[in-house]
Protein backbone atom coordinates (compact mmCIF):
# COMPACT_ATOMS: atom_id res chain seq x y z
CA UNK A 1 0.00 0.00 0.00
CA UNK A 2 1.20 3.41 -1.06
CA UNK A 3 1.46 5.90 1.83
CA UNK A 4 2.66 9.49 2.19
CA UNK A 5 3.16 11.45 5.36
CA UNK A 6 0.85 14.47 5.71
CA UNK A 7 2.43 17.18 8.77
CA UNK A 8 -0.26 18.99 10.37
CA UNK A 9 1.22 21.94 12.28
CA UNK A 10 -0.80 23.45 14.86
CA UNK A 11 -0.18 26.71 16.82
CA UNK A 12 -0.75 24.90 20.40
CA UNK A 13 -2.67 21.38 21.38
CA UNK A 14 -6.53 21.86 20.89
CA UNK A 15 -8.08 21.90 24.91
CA UNK A 16 -11.83 22.32 27.03
CA UNK A 17 -10.55 25.35 29.74
CA UNK A 18 -12.67 27.69 31.72
CA UNK A 19 -13.20 31.57 30.74
CA UNK A 20 -15.30 34.43 31.37
CA UNK A 21 -18.19 33.09 29.30
CA UNK A 22 -18.16 29.45 30.79
CA UNK A 23 -16.08 26.46 29.10
CA UNK A 24 -14.58 27.36 25.95
CA UNK A 25 -14.09 24.30 23.75
CA UNK A 26 -10.75 25.53 21.31
CA UNK A 27 -10.15 23.24 18.57
CA UNK A 28 -6.86 24.24 16.70
CA UNK A 29 -6.69 24.12 12.86
CA UNK A 30 -3.90 22.98 10.51
CA UNK A 31 -2.96 24.53 7.31
CA UNK A 32 -5.87 25.07 5.01
CA UNK A 33 -7.80 26.34 1.99
CA UNK A 34 -9.87 28.72 2.77
CA UNK A 35 -11.55 31.64 -0.60
CA UNK A 36 -8.26 33.89 0.64
CA UNK A 37 -6.01 30.97 -0.18
CA UNK A 38 -3.90 29.20 1.80
CA UNK A 39 -3.45 29.47 5.59
CA UNK A 40 -1.31 28.22 8.10
CA UNK A 41 -4.28 28.37 11.14
CA UNK A 42 -7.56 29.31 8.89
CA UNK A 43 -10.41 30.29 11.77
CA UNK A 44 -14.33 29.42 10.78
CA UNK A 45 -16.30 29.75 14.05
CA UNK A 46 -16.49 31.79 17.32
CA UNK A 47 -19.75 31.19 19.46
CA UNK A 48 -21.67 28.83 21.12
CA UNK A 49 -23.45 25.83 20.20
CA UNK A 50 -26.96 25.34 21.00
CA UNK A 51 -26.38 21.49 22.52
CA UNK A 52 -22.78 20.94 23.97
CA UNK A 53 -23.10 17.85 25.18
CA UNK A 54 -24.57 16.12 22.09
CA UNK A 55 -21.72 18.04 20.12
CA UNK A 56 -19.32 16.79 22.25
CA UNK A 57 -20.31 13.22 21.95
CA UNK A 58 -21.12 13.57 18.28
CA UNK A 59 -17.23 14.94 17.80
CA UNK A 60 -15.76 12.18 19.94
CA UNK A 61 -17.41 9.77 17.95
CA UNK A 62 -15.89 10.91 14.38
CA UNK A 63 -12.43 10.67 16.32
CA UNK A 64 -13.25 7.27 17.61
CA UNK A 65 -13.54 6.39 13.35
CA UNK A 66 -10.36 8.43 13.04
CA UNK A 67 -8.58 5.85 15.60
CA UNK A 68 -10.36 2.65 14.57
CA UNK A 69 -9.80 -0.31 12.50
CA UNK A 70 -12.45 -2.60 12.41
CA UNK A 71 -10.66 -5.11 10.21
CA UNK A 72 -6.90 -6.29 10.94
CA UNK A 73 -6.99 -4.81 14.61
CA UNK A 74 -3.76 -5.20 15.56
CA UNK A 75 -2.55 -2.14 13.55
CA UNK A 76 -3.02 1.23 14.70
CA UNK A 77 -4.62 4.33 13.09
CA UNK A 78 -4.50 7.69 13.61
CA UNK A 79 -5.39 10.62 11.60
CA UNK A 80 -7.03 13.94 12.69
CA UNK A 81 -10.43 14.71 11.61
CA UNK A 82 -11.44 16.97 8.56
CA UNK A 83 -13.32 19.82 9.11
CA UNK A 84 -15.06 22.39 6.71
CA UNK A 85 -16.94 25.55 7.04
CA UNK A 86 -19.74 25.69 4.66
CA UNK A 87 -21.11 29.01 5.47
CA UNK A 88 -24.25 27.89 6.99
CA UNK A 89 -22.79 24.98 9.07
CA UNK A 90 -19.47 22.70 10.03
CA UNK A 91 -18.50 19.17 8.93
CA UNK A 92 -16.37 17.02 10.91
CA UNK A 93 -15.00 14.10 8.77
CA UNK A 94 -12.99 11.11 9.16
CA UNK A 95 -11.98 7.85 7.51
CA UNK A 96 -11.16 4.73 9.59
CA UNK A 97 -7.97 3.35 9.28
CA UNK A 98 -9.17 0.06 7.62
CA UNK A 99 -10.67 2.10 4.96
CA UNK A 100 -14.31 1.07 5.34
CA UNK A 101 -16.28 3.50 7.64
CA UNK A 102 -16.98 6.99 6.44
CA UNK A 103 -17.93 9.17 9.43
CA UNK A 104 -19.51 13.01 9.43
CA UNK A 105 -20.83 14.81 11.96
CA UNK A 106 -22.80 18.23 10.44
CA UNK A 107 -23.72 20.68 12.97
CA UNK A 108 -26.02 22.86 11.20
CA UNK A 109 -26.90 26.32 10.90
CA UNK A 110 -29.34 25.25 14.22
CA UNK A 111 -26.79 24.02 16.30
CA UNK A 112 -24.56 26.90 15.87
CA UNK A 113 -25.54 30.29 18.09
CA UNK A 114 -22.63 32.61 16.93
CA UNK A 115 -21.51 34.86 13.88
CA UNK A 116 -21.22 33.45 10.48
CA UNK A 117 -19.41 30.20 9.70
CA UNK A 118 -16.66 30.47 7.37
CA UNK A 119 -15.51 28.92 4.45
CA UNK A 120 -12.87 26.39 4.33
CA UNK A 121 -11.05 22.80 4.92
CA UNK A 122 -8.38 22.08 7.32
CA UNK A 123 -7.30 18.93 10.18
CA UNK A 124 -8.49 19.95 13.42
CA UNK A 125 -6.49 18.74 16.54
CA UNK A 126 -8.34 16.09 18.93
CA UNK A 127 -5.47 14.63 21.32
CA UNK A 128 -6.35 12.38 24.43
CA UNK A 129 -6.21 15.09 27.20
CA UNK A 130 -8.82 16.96 24.83
CA UNK A 131 -11.26 13.63 24.11
CA UNK A 132 -11.10 12.78 28.27
CA UNK A 133 -12.63 16.57 28.75
CA UNK A 134 -14.94 16.51 26.17
CA UNK A 135 -16.05 13.01 27.16
CA UNK A 136 -16.90 14.20 30.94
CA UNK A 137 -19.30 17.41 29.70
CA UNK A 138 -22.80 15.73 30.75
CA UNK A 139 -24.84 18.88 31.09
CA UNK A 140 -26.17 21.52 28.64
CA UNK A 141 -24.61 24.82 30.16
CA UNK A 142 -23.89 26.89 27.51
CA UNK A 143 -20.23 26.03 25.88
CA UNK A 144 -17.98 28.09 23.49
CA UNK A 145 -16.75 26.68 20.37
CA UNK A 146 -13.77 28.36 18.70
CA UNK A 147 -12.64 26.64 15.47
CA UNK A 148 -9.54 28.14 14.36
CA UNK A 149 -7.29 30.38 16.50
CA UNK A 150 -8.52 33.60 19.00
CA UNK A 151 -8.87 36.78 17.40
CA UNK A 152 -5.88 38.52 18.71
CA UNK A 153 -3.53 36.07 18.58
CA UNK A 154 -3.95 35.12 14.21
CA UNK A 155 -1.54 37.84 13.96
CA UNK A 156 1.11 36.93 16.55
CA UNK A 157 1.31 32.65 15.12
CA UNK A 158 3.95 33.08 12.67
CA UNK A 159 7.27 31.96 14.14
CA UNK A 160 6.05 30.37 17.48
CA UNK A 161 6.12 27.25 18.94
CA UNK A 162 3.49 24.53 16.80
CA UNK A 163 2.61 21.01 18.01
CA UNK A 164 3.27 18.97 15.07
CA UNK A 165 2.36 15.91 13.98
CA UNK A 166 3.04 13.46 11.16
CA UNK A 167 0.41 11.35 9.71
CA UNK A 168 1.08 8.60 7.42
CA UNK A 169 -1.87 8.54 4.79
CA UNK A 170 -2.25 5.59 2.79
CA UNK A 171 -3.57 6.37 -0.76
CA UNK A 172 -5.96 3.70 -0.36
CA UNK A 173 -7.76 6.31 2.37
CA UNK A 174 -7.81 9.19 -0.53
CA UNK A 175 -9.07 6.67 -2.71
CA UNK A 176 -12.08 5.82 -0.16
CA UNK A 177 -12.87 9.29 0.02
CA UNK A 178 -13.84 9.53 -3.38
CA UNK A 179 -15.67 6.00 -3.68
CA UNK A 180 -17.78 6.75 -0.15
CA UNK A 181 -19.03 9.85 -2.25
CA UNK A 182 -20.15 8.10 -5.23
CA UNK A 183 -21.83 5.11 -3.41
CA UNK A 184 -23.54 7.36 -1.14
CA UNK A 185 -24.74 9.22 -4.56
CA UNK A 186 -26.84 6.49 -5.80
CA UNK A 187 -28.56 5.51 -1.69
CA UNK A 188 -32.23 6.14 -1.31
CA UNK A 189 -33.98 6.45 1.94
CA UNK A 190 -34.91 3.18 3.37
CA UNK A 191 -35.98 3.57 6.76
CA UNK A 192 -36.74 5.73 9.31
CA UNK A 193 -37.20 4.65 13.16
CA UNK A 194 -38.33 6.53 16.06
CA UNK A 195 -35.47 7.71 18.80
CA UNK A 196 -36.79 5.22 21.09
CA UNK A 197 -36.43 2.33 17.94
CA UNK A 198 -33.23 3.31 17.01
CA UNK A 199 -31.68 3.05 20.53
CA UNK A 200 -33.62 -0.12 20.75
CA UNK A 201 -32.27 -1.34 17.62
CA UNK A 202 -28.50 0.02 17.80
CA UNK A 203 -28.39 -1.66 21.24
CA UNK A 204 -29.10 -4.98 20.23
CA UNK A 205 -26.31 -5.14 17.84
CA UNK A 206 -22.83 -6.51 18.98
CA UNK A 207 -19.94 -4.11 19.76
CA UNK A 208 -17.37 -6.83 18.66
CA UNK A 209 -17.09 -8.87 15.19
CA UNK A 210 -18.49 -12.21 15.57
CA UNK A 211 -18.36 -15.58 14.22
CA UNK A 212 -19.62 -18.58 12.65
CA UNK A 213 -23.30 -19.11 11.42
CA UNK A 214 -25.23 -16.42 12.96
CA UNK A 215 -22.24 -13.56 11.49
CA UNK A 216 -22.73 -14.85 8.08
CA UNK A 217 -26.54 -14.88 8.38
CA UNK A 218 -27.81 -11.61 9.65
CA UNK A 219 -26.30 -9.90 6.93
CA UNK A 220 -29.73 -7.71 5.94
CA UNK A 221 -32.32 -5.52 7.75
CA UNK A 222 -35.56 -4.88 6.80
CA UNK A 223 -38.15 -1.89 7.87
CA UNK A 224 -41.01 -4.12 9.67
CA UNK A 225 -43.77 -2.85 12.29
CA UNK A 226 -41.35 0.58 12.96
CA UNK A 227 -38.59 -1.15 13.77
CA UNK A 228 -35.82 -3.21 11.72
CA UNK A 229 -35.59 -6.79 11.77
CA UNK A 230 -32.50 -9.13 10.13
CA UNK A 231 -33.70 -10.67 7.09
CA UNK A 232 -30.90 -13.57 5.44
CA UNK A 233 -31.88 -12.75 1.93
CA UNK A 234 -32.43 -9.18 0.51
CA UNK A 235 -36.07 -9.09 0.05
CA UNK A 236 -37.26 -5.71 -1.38
CA UNK A 237 -36.38 -2.82 0.55
CA UNK A 238 -33.83 -4.11 2.49
CA UNK A 239 -30.52 -3.04 3.30
CA UNK A 240 -27.34 -4.49 3.74
CA UNK A 241 -25.51 -4.27 7.37
CA UNK A 242 -21.97 -5.50 6.63
CA UNK A 243 -20.07 -5.83 10.37
CA UNK A 244 -23.02 -4.43 12.61
CA UNK A 245 -20.40 -3.82 14.75
CA UNK A 246 -18.67 -1.12 12.71
CA UNK A 247 -21.81 1.14 14.15
CA UNK A 248 -20.54 1.38 17.67
CA UNK A 249 -19.65 5.02 17.51
CA UNK A 250 -23.23 5.52 17.12
CA UNK A 251 -23.61 4.75 20.63
CA UNK A 252 -22.33 7.97 21.92
CA UNK A 253 -24.76 9.73 20.77
CA UNK A 254 -28.01 7.35 21.28
CA UNK A 255 -29.31 9.79 24.44
CA UNK A 256 -29.71 12.60 22.48
CA UNK A 257 -31.03 10.82 19.36
CA UNK A 258 -34.14 12.02 17.88
CA UNK A 259 -34.30 9.67 14.71
CA UNK A 260 -32.17 7.05 12.83
CA UNK A 261 -32.52 7.03 9.06
CA UNK A 262 -30.42 4.47 6.80
CA UNK A 263 -30.01 4.90 3.27
CA UNK A 264 -28.74 1.99 0.60
CA UNK A 265 -29.12 1.11 -3.10
CA UNK A 266 -31.71 -1.18 -4.71
CA UNK A 267 -31.28 -4.73 -2.74
CA UNK A 268 -29.63 -6.91 -5.87
CA UNK A 269 -28.92 -9.83 -3.80
CA UNK A 270 -25.13 -9.07 -3.24
CA UNK A 271 -23.49 -7.46 -0.27
CA UNK A 272 -23.52 -3.54 -0.76
CA UNK A 273 -22.70 -0.40 1.27
CA UNK A 274 -25.26 1.60 3.61
CA UNK A 275 -25.26 4.92 5.22
CA UNK A 276 -26.74 5.04 9.13
CA UNK A 277 -27.58 8.81 10.00
CA UNK A 278 -28.55 9.52 13.50
CA UNK A 279 -30.59 13.04 13.91
CA UNK A 280 -29.75 15.18 16.53
CA UNK A 281 -30.75 18.56 18.08
CA UNK A 282 -29.16 21.08 15.44
CA UNK A 283 -26.71 18.07 14.10
CA UNK A 284 -26.23 14.84 12.25
CA UNK A 285 -24.12 12.15 13.03
CA UNK A 286 -23.97 9.93 9.62
CA UNK A 287 -21.76 6.35 9.43
CA UNK A 288 -21.21 4.84 5.58
CA UNK A 289 -20.38 1.00 5.80
CA UNK A 290 -18.20 -0.47 3.19
CA UNK A 291 -19.82 -3.41 1.91
CA UNK A 292 -17.94 -5.68 4.07
CA UNK A 293 -15.93 -5.24 7.14
CA UNK A 294 -12.61 -6.97 5.51
CA UNK A 295 -13.36 -4.65 2.37
CA UNK A 296 -12.34 -0.84 2.28
CA UNK A 297 -13.92 1.77 0.39
CA UNK A 298 -11.07 2.16 -1.90
CA UNK A 299 -11.51 -1.02 -4.29
CA UNK A 300 -14.85 0.08 -5.10
CA UNK A 301 -14.30 1.40 -8.74
CA UNK A 302 -16.93 4.02 -8.66
CA UNK A 303 -14.74 6.57 -9.93
CA UNK A 304 -12.99 4.14 -12.73
CA UNK A 305 -15.05 5.42 -15.49
CA UNK A 306 -14.73 8.99 -14.64
CA UNK A 307 -11.11 9.02 -14.10
CA UNK A 308 -10.56 7.10 -17.83
CA UNK A 309 -11.31 10.00 -19.71
CA UNK A 310 -9.99 12.97 -21.00
CA UNK A 311 -13.41 14.69 -20.80
CA UNK A 312 -13.90 14.74 -17.33
CA UNK A 313 -10.65 16.00 -16.56
CA UNK A 314 -10.95 19.01 -18.33
CA UNK A 315 -14.43 19.26 -17.34
CA UNK A 316 -13.73 18.94 -13.47
CA UNK A 317 -11.12 21.19 -13.82
CA UNK A 318 -13.73 24.39 -15.45
CA UNK A 319 -16.48 23.02 -12.90
CA UNK A 320 -13.94 23.56 -10.12
CA UNK A 321 -13.45 27.27 -10.39
CA UNK A 322 -17.73 27.39 -9.82
CA UNK A 323 -17.22 25.92 -6.61
CA UNK A 324 -16.97 28.16 -3.47
CA UNK A 325 -17.74 25.61 -0.64
CA UNK A 326 -21.40 25.55 -1.26
CA UNK A 327 -23.10 23.57 1.62
CA UNK A 328 -25.28 22.32 -1.43
CA UNK A 329 -23.82 21.92 -5.13
CA UNK A 330 -26.23 21.30 -7.47
CA UNK A 331 -25.30 19.60 -11.06
CA UNK A 332 -28.11 21.16 -12.87
CA UNK A 333 -27.12 25.03 -11.80
CA UNK A 334 -23.49 24.09 -12.81
CA UNK A 335 -24.38 22.96 -16.12
CA UNK A 336 -26.02 26.09 -16.99
CA UNK A 337 -22.95 28.14 -15.73
CA UNK A 338 -20.25 25.96 -17.28
CA UNK A 339 -21.87 25.11 -20.74
CA UNK A 340 -21.60 21.21 -19.93
CA UNK A 341 -24.36 18.77 -19.98
CA UNK A 342 -25.50 17.17 -16.33
CA UNK A 343 -24.02 13.86 -17.04
CA UNK A 344 -20.35 14.96 -17.65
CA UNK A 345 -20.97 17.82 -14.50
CA UNK A 346 -21.46 14.78 -12.58
CA UNK A 347 -18.24 12.74 -14.13
CA UNK A 348 -16.67 16.02 -13.16
CA UNK A 349 -17.68 16.06 -9.50
CA UNK A 350 -16.92 12.71 -9.47
CA UNK A 351 -13.22 13.39 -10.60
CA UNK A 352 -13.12 16.08 -8.37
CA UNK A 353 -14.27 13.76 -5.61
CA UNK A 354 -10.38 11.56 -5.82
CA UNK A 355 -9.05 14.71 -5.07
CA UNK A 356 -11.08 15.17 -1.65
CA UNK A 357 -12.89 18.25 -3.33
CA UNK A 358 -16.63 17.33 -3.67
CA UNK A 359 -18.82 14.96 -0.64
CA UNK A 360 -22.08 13.94 -0.85
CA UNK A 361 -24.85 14.62 1.59
CA UNK A 362 -27.88 12.01 1.83
CA UNK A 363 -29.89 14.06 3.92
CA UNK A 364 -29.85 16.70 1.34
CA UNK A 365 -29.52 14.46 -1.55
CA UNK A 366 -26.45 17.03 -2.68
CA UNK A 367 -23.05 17.26 -2.68
CA UNK A 368 -20.96 19.65 -0.75
CA UNK A 369 -17.74 20.90 -1.16
CA UNK A 370 -14.11 20.67 0.60
CA UNK A 371 -10.89 21.00 -0.16
CA UNK A 372 -8.43 17.80 0.95
CA UNK A 373 -5.04 18.26 0.53
CA UNK A 374 -4.94 15.73 -2.19
CA UNK A 375 -4.98 15.52 -6.20
CA UNK A 376 -6.61 13.70 -8.68
CA UNK A 377 -2.85 12.60 -10.19
CA UNK A 378 -2.47 10.70 -7.24
CA UNK A 379 -5.28 8.84 -7.07
CA UNK A 380 -4.72 7.91 -10.68
CA UNK A 381 -1.18 7.16 -10.38
CA UNK A 382 -2.10 4.76 -7.56
CA UNK A 383 -4.94 2.68 -8.55
CA UNK A 384 -3.72 -0.36 -10.23
CA UNK A 385 -6.70 -0.92 -12.45
CA UNK A 386 -6.49 2.49 -14.07
CA UNK A 387 -2.60 1.71 -14.39
CA UNK A 388 -3.09 -1.30 -16.02
CA UNK A 389 -5.71 0.06 -18.19
CA UNK A 390 -3.25 2.74 -19.67
CA UNK A 391 -1.08 0.69 -19.99
CA UNK A 392 -2.59 -1.69 -22.30
CA UNK A 393 -4.26 1.05 -24.15
CA UNK A 394 -1.15 2.40 -24.93
CA UNK A 395 0.61 -0.57 -25.79
CA UNK A 396 -1.75 -1.45 -28.29
CA UNK A 397 -3.33 -4.43 -26.55
CA UNK A 398 -6.70 -3.63 -27.42
CA UNK A 399 -8.70 -4.70 -31.15
CA UNK A 400 -12.17 -3.49 -31.50
CA UNK A 401 -14.36 -5.44 -33.49
CA UNK A 402 -17.87 -3.78 -33.41
CA UNK A 403 -19.41 -3.99 -29.88
CA UNK A 404 -16.77 -6.68 -29.00
CA UNK A 405 -13.07 -5.86 -27.72
CA UNK A 406 -10.22 -8.43 -27.77
CA UNK A 407 -7.48 -7.32 -25.26
CA UNK A 408 -4.03 -8.97 -24.64
CA UNK A 409 -2.66 -8.99 -21.57
CA UNK A 410 0.54 -11.34 -20.88
CA UNK A 411 -0.06 -14.88 -22.40
CA UNK A 412 -4.21 -14.17 -22.49
CA UNK A 413 -6.64 -12.71 -24.42
CA UNK A 414 -9.80 -11.30 -23.27
CA UNK A 415 -13.04 -10.82 -25.35
CA UNK A 416 -14.67 -7.77 -23.96
CA UNK A 417 -18.55 -7.24 -25.11
CA UNK A 418 -20.20 -3.62 -24.59
CA UNK A 419 -23.81 -2.43 -25.33
CA UNK A 420 -25.46 0.85 -24.34
CA UNK A 421 -25.58 0.34 -20.48
CA UNK A 422 -23.43 -3.03 -19.58
CA UNK A 423 -20.34 -4.29 -20.16
CA UNK A 424 -18.69 -7.93 -19.62
CA UNK A 425 -15.20 -9.79 -19.87
CA UNK A 426 -14.09 -13.32 -19.63
CA UNK A 427 -11.61 -12.61 -17.16
CA UNK A 428 -11.87 -13.74 -13.41
CA UNK A 429 -12.25 -10.32 -12.29
CA UNK A 430 -15.71 -10.45 -14.16
CA UNK A 431 -16.85 -13.25 -13.29
CA UNK A 432 -16.02 -12.80 -9.87
CA UNK A 433 -17.80 -9.51 -9.50
CA UNK A 434 -19.62 -8.56 -12.30
CA UNK A 435 -19.04 -5.20 -12.97
CA UNK A 436 -20.76 -4.72 -8.53
CA UNK A 437 -16.56 -3.24 -8.01
CA UNK A 438 -15.99 -1.11 -11.33
CA UNK A 439 -15.27 -2.44 -14.52
CA UNK A 440 -12.23 -4.41 -15.06
CA UNK A 441 -8.87 -3.23 -16.16
CA UNK A 442 -9.55 -4.78 -19.63
CA UNK A 443 -13.09 -3.46 -20.09
CA UNK A 444 -11.57 0.20 -19.39
CA UNK A 445 -8.70 -0.09 -21.62
CA UNK A 446 -11.47 -0.76 -24.32
CA UNK A 447 -13.44 1.90 -23.20
CA UNK A 448 -10.09 4.54 -23.48
CA UNK A 449 -9.69 3.52 -27.00
CA UNK A 450 -12.94 4.05 -28.29
CA UNK A 451 -13.13 7.58 -26.74
CA UNK A 452 -10.18 8.06 -27.73
CA UNK A 453 -8.19 8.82 -24.68
CA UNK A 454 -4.61 10.13 -24.04
CA UNK A 455 -2.65 6.96 -23.22
CA UNK A 456 0.79 8.08 -24.76
CA UNK A 457 3.77 6.38 -23.07
CA UNK A 458 0.92 3.68 -21.90
CA UNK A 459 0.44 5.72 -18.44
CA UNK A 460 -0.14 9.12 -18.00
Amino acid sequence: MTRSVQALAYARPSSLTSSQVGPSLGLETAGGLTPRGAEAHPRFFAGFLSDPRTAARGLLAVADVAAARYYQRALPASLDPVVTGNGDRLRFESFSGCCGVYARLDVLQEGLDGRETGHGTTNVDVNPPLREALSRITAHDPLHLRVGPQEMAVTTLEGGPVVEKKVPLPDRWLRGFAEAQVASAGFDLRAELTAAQAVAFLRSLPRSPTSGRAARGARWVVASGGSLRPTTRPVPGAVCLPGPERLVALQRVLRDATALRVYGPVADGVAAASAWEVVLPGMRLTLTLSPDSSRGFSGEGGVLEALATDDAAADAELVSVLLAWEPRIEPASLAEQSGLGVERVRAALTRLGTAGRVGYDLADAAYFHRELPYDADRAERHNPRLVAARRLAGEGAVSLDGARATVVSGDRRYQVRESDSDVSCTCQWWADYRGRRGPCKHALAVRMVRRGATVAGGVR
